[in-house]
């Protein structure tokens, strides 16, 4: 057989040989990759939403932490915003550490592996594992407790899976969010909160090296059980940056001279009553925002656990404090000690109903002068009355005799408060308070009645402070703001007039402070409960308004417990503790009567009760026979917009008759018994005029 003839069948056979070969290589590649992929799609889908689960967090209006709440199974993680709340320093040592090439790779770092396994191969142990930040989080939202070739490539699978669904922003969120740092402390801010007592927005080099360092072995280096081993590991940290320049010999060193924690702090709890229910008004919301300012809390919760030990183990203390332009409530000090049990802490007082004393004092004297009726520097008499089988008295048994409105106010004189409730009326001073947003509780079947102005009712003292604001809003009130939603649509309610809300913040104004207040800066009213079992004191400046409540929350009197001794020094501190100056009050609205008593029309010269204007013939009482009660008046006006005259004419009533707009006084009605006003503008006016002996009518129309 030739040579050729032999040749031509050998490169058949491995030609034959070769596509066989191929073939099966094709066969098995196709093999694995489907077996691949069907284990690839065997993981099922990543579970980010479990790993995106964290502890409730409640923040006050800048975001700051004012409580947490662990997880159902006791760990504590809250959630990261890499860009704006950790510091920029740690981030830098993190990246150089753990994953230099964070943003340029996709999930897998070739040369990071190729590193570790040289690494192996030439020392003999593991130096650096080659893991990404992104493949540690795997692991995290996958734990393996076992190391093995298995668990490290379904490492690599997630981390393309993570680096396709989440953003390089996303995923440092999630790891540092997820990271262990020993014991129940999952993430940066849960570490850097328990470990060094604050947010990790700004970190040493010594923190920052520590919480690098922390996560590698965390339970091995628990800084309140193994502080020394987190020591050692921090140490070793600062010197990997010094040998890969990151880090200056000069700064680790001074770092390394830092020591370590080594217990761990509590979770802040601020405005715990708050953040309780805010967790109950918005449930499974990760974070909570609630109007509260963190600094003012903190000031007035250590104000009112201060002063709740001074007064004595049983006496609790209630702070609220609201801002009078937006309604929000800016702290919220529920009791004295949330976890004192003898103190019933967890009781929110703020949000309990009691007895208001002389509070609702000042809505009286609004309506009376809203009414036309009565102003501040009217005469009026403090002496011994009985209204049927009522007989008030003042608190200290005495009476004053003839003062001036302004002054019984001040004093908080019980008849003179009674004596103008009984003209204004009960019923309709309860309407009020209810219109302005106020949950009165009167005693079963029981209908408003005179004793309401000493106390006879119930309220909280969130209300209480809610219709203060309406004082210095100039009679507007708003509701109360404490958890900050997307949608606001809270409704301004109606107080009082503009001018009868004046009148009384500038009478309250110069009531005589306590000895720690400055007089004529804060307008405030202190309130003391039948049996001494409530102490209450509010006040407002131009700016904020706050309210106290001192007493047992079990209800038992407390001998000598008085609001101007125990609760007006605690709301002048309370003022002091916001760190601002007193704002201004408002400026007066136009119009308003200012005058001493000697120049106001006589009816108003001196209040007299019901009983006391006796008429003499055939006088009859004023009666407003135009405008009508209820009607709708159309007013022509100017290109200017001046509205014109109008005018009220009268029957009845003895001369001077005054007429009196909102409150404001309009002039007297000629002989003829009638006199051209200027209408007060578009809108609801209410007209009253007032005869020499105080008898008086009112109307309210509406002017368009």
């Amino acid at each position: 057989m030739s040579e050729a003839a032999t040749i031509g069948p050998v490169r058949g056979s491995r030609w034959r040989w070769i596509k066989a070969t191929a073939a099966i290589t094709v066969v098995a590649a196709v093999i694995v990759t489907g077996a691949f992929t069907a284990w690839v799609a065997s993981l099922g889908p990543l579970p980010i939403g479990e790993a995106r689960q964290v502890s409730t967090s409640v923040v006050d209006r800048n975001g700051k932490l004012l409580r947490a709440y662990a997880m159902a199974d006791g760990r504590w993680r809250l959630p990261v915003d890499a860009k704006t709340a950790v510091d920029p320093g740690y981030l830098k040592l993190l990246f150089a550490y753990e994953d230099k090439r964070f943003y340029q790779h996709g999930g897998i770092d070739p040369l990071a592996l190729s590193r570790a396994a040289f690494q192996l191969a030439t020392r003999g142990h593991i130096v650096s594992g080659g893991s990404t930040i992104t493949m540690q989080l795997a692991r995290l939202m996958e734990p393996r407790h076992q190391r093995s070739v298995y668990a490290k490539l379904r490492q690599m699978v997630r981390a393309i899976e993570l680096e396709r669904q989440l953003s390089k922003d996303q995923i440092l969120d999630l790891y540092l969010t997820l990271a262990p740092f020993g014991g129940n402390l999952e993430g940066v801010r849960a570490a850097s909160i328990a470990y060094f007592g604050k947010e990790p927005k700004r970190l040493s080099l010594a923190e920052s090296a520590l919480l690098v360092a922390l996560p590698q072995s965390p339970e091995r280096r628990r800084l309140d059980r193994y502080p020394d081993a987190a020591h050692a590991a921090r140490d070793r940290v600062l010197d990997r940056m010094v040998e890969d320049g990151a880090v200056s010999m000069e700064d680790a060193a001074q770092a390394k001279e830092t020591p370590v924690p080594k217990m761990r702090r509590q979770i802040p709890i601020l405005a715990p009553h708050s953040a309780d229910q805010a967790i109950a008004t918005m449930k499974d919301e990760p974070v909570i925002k609630l109007t509260l300012d963190a600094a003012l809390q903190k000031n007035l919760e250590a104000l009112a656990r201060d002063r709740a030990i001074a007064l004595g183990p049983d006496v609790s203390v209630a702070i609220i404090a609201v801002d009078n332009d937006s309604g929000d409530v800016l702290a919220r000090v529920g009791s004295a000690d949330y976890f004192d049990e003898r103190r019933a802490g967890q009781v929110d007082m703020t949000r309990a109903v009691r007895s208001p004393g002389s509070t609702l004092k000042p809505f009286i004297y609004g309506l009376a002068f809203e009414d036309g009726f009565v102003h501040p520097d009217s005469l009026i008499e403090d002496r011994p009355i009985r209204f049927g089988t009522y007989a008030p008295e003042n608190f200290d048994l005495t009476f004053q005799g003839t003062v001036p409105v302004r002054k019984a106010l001040q004093l908080s004189l019980n008849v003179p408060a009674i004596e103008l409730l009984d003209r204004v009326g009960a019923s309709r001073l309860s309407s009020r308070l209810r219109q302005a947003g106020t949950s009165l509780v009167l005693p079963k079947d029981e209908t408003p009645g005179l004793a309401m102005g000493l106390g006879g009712v119930g309220v909280t003292l969130q209300d209480l402070v809610q219709l203060y604001t309406g004082l210095a809003r100039l009679g507007a009130t708003k509701p109360l703001r404490e958890i900050v939603r997307a949608d606001d649509n809270r409704d301004t309610m109606r107080l009082m007039d503009q001018a009868a809300a004046w009148q009384v913040g500038n009478v309250l104004l110069g009531t005589p402070p306590p000895e720690n207040g400055v007089h004529g800066k804060i307008a405030f009213k202190t309130g003391t409960s039948y049996g001494y079992r409530d102490a209450w004191s509010v006040g407002f400046d131009g700016r904020i308004t706050i309210g106290v409540w001192v007493g047992r929350p079990d209800g038992t009197p407390v001998p000598g417990l008085v609001g101007r001794a125990a609760a007006a020094p605690i709301l002048f501190d309370a003022f002091a503790r916001t760190g601002k100056m007193p704002a201004a009050l408002p400026k007066a609205p136009r119009g308003v009567l200012v005058a001493s008593n000697a120049r106001l029309p006589p009816p108003l010269r001196r209040f007299r009760p019901l009983g006391e204007l006796v008429r003499s013939g055939n006088d009859q009482a004023p009666h407003i026979q135009f405008p009508l009660n209820g009607s709708r008046i159309d007013v022509d006006h100017s290109d200017d917009g001046r509205y014109a005259a109008m005018p009220v004419k009268v029957a009845g009533g003895v001369l001077p008759l005054t007429v009196l707009v909102n409150g404001v006084s309009a002039g007297d009605i000629d002989s003829r018994r009638q006199r051209l006003i200027d209408p007060p503008g578009p809108g609801f006016a209410r007209l009253t005029v007032i005869d020499a002996t105080g008898a008086a009518d009112t109307v309210v129309i509406r002017v368009q």
